[in-house]
């Protein structure tokens, strides 16, 4: 038996590997089990040279659980190690600059592994001693036992061992206890270990018996060697893809479709990726695709190797050039990782395309679940977007599909205004927009629907990508106003009625969270007389800023509509007239008397205007001021006779409710009171 120290020099070296290699104590099982299999795929590739002539036999890893002695045991019967081969691999971490590596690398934890190869040192995160049994596959050899209790120091001494491989036996320390729960420890082989290409047996099948779950004397595997996205395309129907997806997602819903990636120049890279259903909703789970590497788990945190918009995809990608860190849990900066990322998005887009061009009809059966994606990465990445141009659909209320191109064709004869801008008009709820949508068809115009949670987002960036394209929602304004192919008709009001019928509307609309605008337009007799619309930017930009916190400054803003009056309706008219021959006399004498106050203003204003603030006399300021002050009285008695009038007014209220209902807008109290108003005046 010999003793001696580890090769490093300093003992911090196995606090550093307790506390700060791994940002979670469960990776050790992947590491071991991982290093168990290497072993095995070590030996096979000796025998495949000739380099071994011995009998491989049947490799797997036994994963054991010993409760009572309170150890797990990763055995397999791979290429095993000489006494040599564990001064070298185990003894010599690094093989050489011990105290430098740790005085390089005790601040920056993510960088040891991967340069240095610890995974074995991971075993120390759980156990208070961990030991070696090993014997060489090298004619003659003889089996070993390496001992350490978490120090520098440990013993190796030859033992005995009938078979060919290497048992690490671990002794659980009594605060990672947690990890002797057999549930436990299966599950992590499950998340782990669940596709290396080496069996991994841990226990034995269990089946239920006489009311309880008895052991079977078949072994418990628990991967599978030969995973789906690891043959050819052209092996597998599509149903072996539907079986892998219940595999890895067993609740999730079936996916709209697959890709296979099969990459091996400028570097090796296969998965299969999917395309989820998601329900309209992009605040999804964004850990759905678990990376590999050489089938073993590395993470399923994968911002870093595809693009961010494929974040939402669910399925598989295995690489050997990935370059990993400490835990292989976090990726180092390379440019391969960007080559890798570029390559799976044109991937992903080529096959889209091949897919609408393929099967269109299949392909627009699933665009409402797919455009999320789509959309989202034309958001995102330039180069995705200049090539999903050619797929990304548009649907119409009719439920019609277009092509951006083919839709720009559809409409530019009918809906390009007098600046030559081509508008689309679209809806977000056909239900709650029906009047805008049948008024704007009335006019042989199309209507988009666009009802997804990107749809703002997605047209802004049509609009910046084509200055002369346009997406006006169809209750933004009028009809005659959404696409503007002449100069509207001026309003036939006095400039007097234009100023005094708003306070009659606005008598109605009390709610302080909504900022209304009166405007007169003449729409004609047959339109209707009132019509609430809301700016399409305004409109737009709130909706966009309950997406994105740094566009708060509108999402704060009070919601702002207009209160469109069709002075050629009769209804309009008629309120107008009640008006008048209610409230001539008393409007004309308060009139009169802005007049005259006005009159006198204009006369002070004249006297001092080639004068300095201080050439005026005080007695003019002071006159001033009293005018100022009459005028806003005046008005003031005048803004109060109107909201009275309106107030009381059943006709106007009645106009207003019915704009307010047509937008969806009318509710509560004020909904009852409509209905009850109707009533009466239908009685």
């Amino acid at each position: 038996m010999s003793t001696g120290k580890i090769g490093v020099t300093s003992n911090d070296l196995f606090p550093i590997i307790k506390k700060f290699l791994y940002s979670d104590h469960d990776i050790f099982l992947r590491e071991i089990v991982s290093n168990a299999v290497d072993a095995s795929q070590k030996l096979k590739t000796l025998s495949s040279t000739g380099e071994f002539k011995g009998e491989l036999g049947e490799l797997k890893v036994r994963v054991s659980l010993d409760k009572e002695a309170k150890t797990i045991t990763i055995s397999d019967n791979g290429i095993g190690m000489t006494k040599d081969e564990v001064e070298k691999y185990i003894n010599q971490i690094a093989f050489s600059g011990a105290e430098e590596f740790l005085d390089k690398y005790k601040d920056q934890a993510n960088a040891i592994i991967g340069h240095f190869g610890l995974g074995f040192y991971s075993s120390f995160m759980i156990s208070d001693k961990v030991e070696i049994v090993s014997l060489s596959h090298k004619e003659g050899a003889e089996a070993i036992r390496w001992s350490c209790e978490g120090n520098p120091e440990y013993t190796l001494e030859t033992t005995e061992k009938s078979e060919r491989g290497t048992d690490i036996i671990m002794h659980v320390s009594e605060e990672e206890k947690d990890f002797l729960d057999e549930a436990k420890l299966e599950g992590l082989l499950n998340k782990y270990c669940k596709f290396l290409p080496i069996e991994i047996i841990f226990g034995k099948k269990k089946d239920w018996k006489d009311g309880q779950q008895v052991e079977t004397e078949e072994d418990n595997i628990v991967n599978d060697t030969n995973p789906t996205w690891t043959k050819k395309p052209a092996d597998l129907k599509e149903e072996d893809y539907d079986n892998f997806y219940r595999q890895l997602y067993p609740m999730a819903e079936k996916p709209l479709f697959n890709i296979h990636l099969n990459v091996d120049y400028p570097f090796n890279l296969t998965g299969v990726l999917y395309f989820p259903k998601i329900n309209n909703n992009i605040e999804v789970q964004k850990n759905k695709i678990q990376l590999y590497c050489n089938q073993v788990f590395v993470t399923d945190s994968v911002e870093g190797i595809v693009p961010e918009f494929l974040t939402l995809l669910h399925g598989v990608i295995d690489s050997p050039d990935i370059p990993l860190n400490v835990s292989r849990s976090y990726l180092q900066s390379d440019g391969n990782v960007k080559k890798i990322s570029n390559h799976i998005s044109k991937k992903v887009s080529d096959s889209l395309h091949d897919i609408f061009k393929k099967d269109r009809a299949d392909f627009e059966s699933k665009w409402d679940d797919l455009r999320l994606f789509v959309q989202y990465g034309m958001l995102t990445e330039e180069k995705f977007f200049d090539r999903a141009k050619k797929f990304v659909l548009l649907k119409n209320t009719d439920s019609k599909y277009f092509t951006l191109e083919e839709y720009e064709e559809l409409i530019k004869t009918n809906q390009t205004d007098k600046d030559n801008n081509i508008i689309a008009l679209y809806t977000t709820n056909p239900d709650e927009q029906y009047t805008y949508i049948e008024a704007a068809k009335a006019k042989g115009y199309d209507v988009l629907l666009l009802d997804s949670q990107l749809d703002n987002h997605f047209i802004n960036h049509l609009e910046q990508k084509e200055n002369s394209k346009k997406y006006v929602r169809v209750d933004s304004d009028i009809v005659d106003k959404l696409i503007v192919k002449e100069e509207a008709k001026k309003a036939d009001l006095s400039d007097t009625e234009v100023s005094e019928m708003p306070h009659v509307f606005k008598a109605h609309l009390t709610d302080e969270k909504i900022n209304y605008t009166v405007v007169f337009e003449s729409l004609g007799s047959d339109n209707q007389p009132l019509l609430i619309t809301q700016s399409e930017f305004m409109r737009r930009m709130k909706e966009m800023s309950a997406m994105n916190p740094g566009m708060n400054f509108y999402g704060e803003m009070p919601d702002s509509y207009n209160l469109v009056v069709n002075t050629d309706h009769e209804l309009i008219k008629k309120v107008i007239e009640t008006k008048n021959s209610e409230l001539g006399s008393n409007l004309s004498e308060l009139n009169q008397q802005i007049s005259n106050f006005e009159s006198e203003k204009s006369q002070l204003e004249e006297l001092k205007k080639d004068k300095k603030e201080d050439e005026v006399p005080q007695e003019e300021k002071d006159k001033m001021n009293d005018i100022i002050n009459s005028i806003s009285e005046e008005n003031k008695k005048k803004e109060t006779i109107l909201n009275e009038f309106g107030k009381n007014n059943d006709l106007a209220k009645q106009l207003i409710d019915l704009a307010l209902l047509a937008n969806n807008m009318l509710k509560g109290a004020d909904l009852a009171k409509f209905v009850k108003r109707s009533v009466d005046m239908i009685k």
